[in-house]
């Protein structure tokens, strides 16, 4: 009898206990053609490959025991998030994974690629400056700009985000740490980017919206324009900044973690957001269209004068200056 009661307790353990799958993987690169894997990944099958090329030190295990993800895998995974926004739930199916082991792939990657967010987006040197100030005259006619300054919001946790970007949507600066509820003007004044200018180590203008405030280096409308040169200024102004905006939607279009609520604690909020500029800049490096549900129309605007516009920027510039001194 005690051996049969043993047996029984042992077949009742074994019934309740979960046993272990160790599933069967897929490869979505192996599913996938190169306009699907634009479609569902933002990237080509080459840059995948450059992106697991160059995560794999920081996403390689030690040990392939208990089944542990390839570096490739986990890319896939977490490209998948960024660019759908989708639960870990769905991101695990795509490979047959845990919810779990998604959800930490995803971790793994957006660290992997804040670490190496200064190659990728950093403050031009004077060279790259020179040039980014001759592609904003070209465009606009107004001489001296390096680029656009704007915030966006990402939802759940509101992070607000200050973003600046140059002429070809290339983002140069990016703070992403703090609430919804602070102001824009508060951001930029308390960032690495406001000493850098004030401190002369960046010769340049940038172009921002009315709420931001004026200064030597950062060109903001006039507010209530009298003439018609400073009318003519406003319209300049706001069609050259236009690009910061087209740049925010392009980033989260493609990315659309950023446009839906990530439903994540606010510190890895910022880590995701770091994560997708750094990919948002590899995009705009390698000429990566956009997918077709996704595509915005982004038409260059006519510069009628250029050599007019000059003088006529200087002068309102200067008058916005000695008007914000009163």
């Amino acid at each position: 009898m005690p051996a049969l009661r043993l047996i029984y307790r042992l077949n009742n353990e074994r019934a309740l206990r979960r046993e272990r799958v160790l599933r069967d993987r897929s490869n979505p690169l192996e599913m996938y053609n190169e306009s699907e894997l634009l479609e569902r990944f933002r990237f080509d099958r080459a840059t995948i490959f450059e992106i697991v090329g160059a995560l794999t030190p920081q996403l390689q295990h030690v040990t392939e025991r208990n089944g542990t993800l390839s570096p490739s895998q986990q890319v896939l995974i977490a490209l998948r998030f960024f660019a759908s926004g989708s639960f870990q739930n769905s991101l695990g199916d795509m490979v047959n994974v845990h919810r779990t082991t998604a959800c930490r792939a995803i971790r793994r990657v957006s660290l992997a690629l804040m670490r190496i967010m200064g190659r990728y987006v950093r403050l031009p040197t004077q060279e790259e400056a020179a040039r980014m100030k001759q592609d904003f005259y070209f465009k606009s006619g107004l001489p001296g700009i390096i680029g656009c300054i704007d915030g966006t919001h990402v939802r759940y946790h509101s992070i607000n985000v200050q973003l600046v970007c140059t002429n070809d949507m290339q983002i140069i600066d990016l703070v992403s740490k703090w609430p919804g509820s602070t102001h824009d003007a508060r951001i930029l004044k308390e960032s690495a980017l406001h000493r850098e200018f004030e401190e002369g180590r960046i010769t340049g203008l940038l172009l921002g919206d009315s709420g931001y405030p004026l200064k030597r280096w950062l060109m903001t409308p006039v507010i209530a324009p009298r003439t018609p040169q400073e009318r003519r200024y406003n319209f300049k102004q706001a069609s050259t900044r236009s690009i910061i905006e087209r740049c925010i939607g392009v980033l989260k279009r493609r990315f659309h973690c950023l446009h839906s609520e990530i439903r994540m604690h606010p510190e890895r909020v910022c880590v995701v957001i770091a994560a997708c500029v750094v990919l948002h800049n590899i995009c705009v490096e390698k000429r990566m269209p956009l997918p077709r549900q996704v595509a915005v129309l982004d038409q260059p605007e006519e510069v009628e004068n250029p050599e007019d516009s000059l003088e006529l920027v200087i002068v309102s510039f200067a008058r916005s200056c000695l008007r914000a001194r009163h």
